[in-house]
């Protein structure tokens, strides 16, 4: 991210293990505190981002998780687990003494704000989430073994014909070996790989691939060690321990989105004590009907210390 005239602050924060993480302070310290969380977990927090937020009511912090966006070493996966980040959003929290806040993130930032608000409940005022990932082995098998392909047929054909024949019956699993490897193959394997994820992120499917040369593996490295990894959970763990949240959690869903089904987000509502599924026209990227949806329940929240 780059500062504009409503950054408060930038910090570097040592958090161990020759991690140190990128933080940005926006908005107005009086207003409503929000963490954002972003997704990948390799993506790191862009300019965008801002767009939900109002500086004149809120309080925003944005967190580039390890080895993502401006942290260092960037695009390092060594002592990088859900653990780790949550110890470190905790230690953001300490060094900036931040009242209650509210959570907020899509697709894995839904999962690594859930996962914090197991870990520090009492930390979080609320939540607001979308793009609904919890990181279990079915949600993970989803894309992977490709079930999107009733809608997106394509789109595996296009994949499978990418690997060798051998390769065909999985080719994500082939892709990710390649990827977490070294050498040009791994770069490539991790391009063909993210190719698949833009090929289903949006309802308006066109998008124009980087090239080849220019493109910056980490990213999606950092997502397939986490995905390889189940997210460093035990398999349901946020769903067979949602009980335990009671603060109040919106839960945003795009009804076409095929990176993140939809029936993750129905059992998560169905196990939370306290919160408010929303059904939005949408694939997985939070298009404007999920914005303005994110937007306004923000806005509500930030009513409240006005």
């Amino acid at each position: 991210m780059t500062p504009d005239q409503y950054t408060i602050q930038e910090i570097f924060v040592d958090v161990g293990h020759g991690h140190t993480l990128y933080v940005q302070e926006w908005g107005d310290t009086r207003g409503l505190p929000i963490i954002f969380l972003h997704g990948g977990p390799g993506n790191g927090c862009n300019d965008t981002h801002r767009q939900t937020f109002d500086p004149d009511r809120q309080h925003v912090i944005f967190i580039d998780q390890r080895g993502t966006g401006r942290s260092l070493p960037h695009g390092s996966m060594a002592h990088n687990t859900t653990q780790d980040l949550i110890a470190d959003i905790e230690k953001v929290v300490v060094q900036l003494k931040l009242p209650p806040f509210v959570l907020t993130g899509g697709s894995w930032g839904s999962c690594l704000a859930l996962a914090y608000g197991l870990a520090h409940p009492k930390r979080v005022r609320a939540m607001v989430l979308d793009g609904i990932f919890t990181g279990s082995q079915s949600e993970i098998n989803y894309l992977d073994q490709g079930s999107f392909q009733v809608h997106f047929p394509d789109v595996w054909e296009w994949l499978t014909k990418q690997v060798p024949r051998r390769e065909q019956a999985d080719p994500v699993t082939h892709l990710a070996h390649k990827a977490l490897g070294n050498g040009p193959a791994s770069i490539r394997a991790a391009y063909l790989y993210g190719q698949l994820e833009r090929s289903l992120l949006s309802l308006d499917d066109r998008f124009t691939p980087p090239p080849l040369a220019d493109y910056d593996p980490s990213s999606i490295r950092i997502e397939l060690y986490y995905m390889k990894n189940r997210c460093f959970m035990p398999d349901q763990y946020i769903l067979q321990n949602a009980h335990r949240l009671s603060m109040p959690v919106w839960l945003i869903q795009g009804r076409y989105d095929m990176v993140c089904p939809g029936k993750t987000a129905y059992a998560l509502h169905k196990r939370l004590k306290n919160s408010e599924l929303i059904w939005a026209t949408s694939g997985h990227r939070g298009e404007r009907e999920v914005w303005n949806i994110r937007r306004s329940i923000l806005l509500q929240l930030a009513k409240g210390v006005e």
